[in-house]
């Protein structure tokens, strides 16, 4: 028999926190988070991160446990996530995946061999030479040329990623994108729910704004400082996230303090919009428009009453 596992996600800022907190109190749930930058300490606002008060007693995972300049990728997130899942079984909850990550979730849901090889080689590291010399954009041109499709889906600062697409393409002779492709057809080895959150797009531009101007009022300016101060290179993988990146020209002198927070809030928009793109490639999705329940405890009777049709055990936590 295939154990449960419920998935909540949708794009950022459609307000996956608290529904989320609200479900595991309704079926004896744990939380995993599947979000690439909460996993780091020190990135609290920037992040969105959800605090120790805001859990209401729930167990979360993946949360604060790394540094920043810790390597997080979607083979340690699979590896991590698998081993909180293990946990939670234990316990006998019901592990919720919740996060807006979509490549984490499709690795966990379809347990998918990503084949990464462990040790550096030397085409690694002549591609990380040429990242160096010619510059991120460069190397992803190279990508773009063998393997489009993974060049629309890796961001060309995530330079990692693209040497690794690179590198499989040297390797084996076909696109790492057409790996993932028959990886992602794999069947699921859990009894799952795969739950999209969305919102008109208006609305959801609205909440983007909104939280980057709280982001502000919270300090983020002053986090993203601290962070440098403490040492952390631009050029980490979790400084090249989503309201870190655009403030370190601001700190050189190169932009305004404004042009950060307007860029923020503009990047922040396009990503919701390629995370809506992904979530519609995924299949046994049941999405869920907030602009269709007239409250959160209604939208949640509605998952309720799917998780029940799907056979997922319900136990409540109180």
């Amino acid at each position: 028999m295939k154990k449960p596992l419920i998935i909540l996600t949708g794009p950022t800022a459609v307000g996956k926190t608290s529904l989320s907190i609200h479900l595991a109190k309704a079926i004896g749930g744990e939380i995993i988070s599947a979000d690439s930058m909460q996993i780091y300490k020190h990135m609290d606002i920037g992040t969105a991160k959800i605090l120790p008060d805001e859990m209401d007693g729930i167990p979360h995972y993946l949360v604060d446990e790394l540094e920043p300049d810790d390597e997080f990728n979607v083979v340690r997130f699979q590896h991590m996530a698998k081993k909180a899942m293990e946990q939670i079984y234990n316990n006998g909850h019901i592990p919720i995946i919740v996060g807006g990550t979509g490549f984490y979730i499709q690795a966990l849901l379809y347990d998918i061999d990503f084949s990464k090889p462990e040790d550096e080689t030397p085409y690694r590291t002549m591609l990380s030479q040429y990242a160096k010399e010619h510059g991120a954009i460069a190397l992803h041109q190279k990508l773009k040329e063998i393997d489009p499709v993974s060049a629309e889906k890796i961001h060309p600062n995530n330079v990692k990623r693209v040497i690794r697409a690179i590198e499989y393409f040297e390797q084996t002779g076909e696109p790492i994108s057409k790996h993932n492709e028959i990886q992602a057809k794999k069947e699921s080895p859990y009894n799952f729910l795969y739950l999209v959150l969305t919102h008109d797009r208006e609305v959801l531009y609205h909440r983007i704004d909104q939280r980057v101007d709280c982001m502000m009022e919270q300090g983020l300016e002053e986090e993203v400082k601290h962070l440098l101060n403490m040492g952390y290179s631009e050029d980490l993988v979790s400084m090249q996230g989503l309201g870190y990146k655009e403030f370190i020209p601001y700190f050189k002198g190169e932009r305004t303090l404004e042009e950060a927070v307007y860029i923020l809030k503009r990047d922040t928009r396009h990503f919701a919009k390629r995370q809506l793109t992904w979530f519609k490639r995924e299949k046994d999705v049941t999405w869920l428009s907030k602009k269709d329940y007239p409250s959160e405890d209604v939208l949640l009777e509605q998952i309720l009453t799917y998780a029940e049709k799907n056979n997922i055990m319900m136990r409540n936590r109180d």
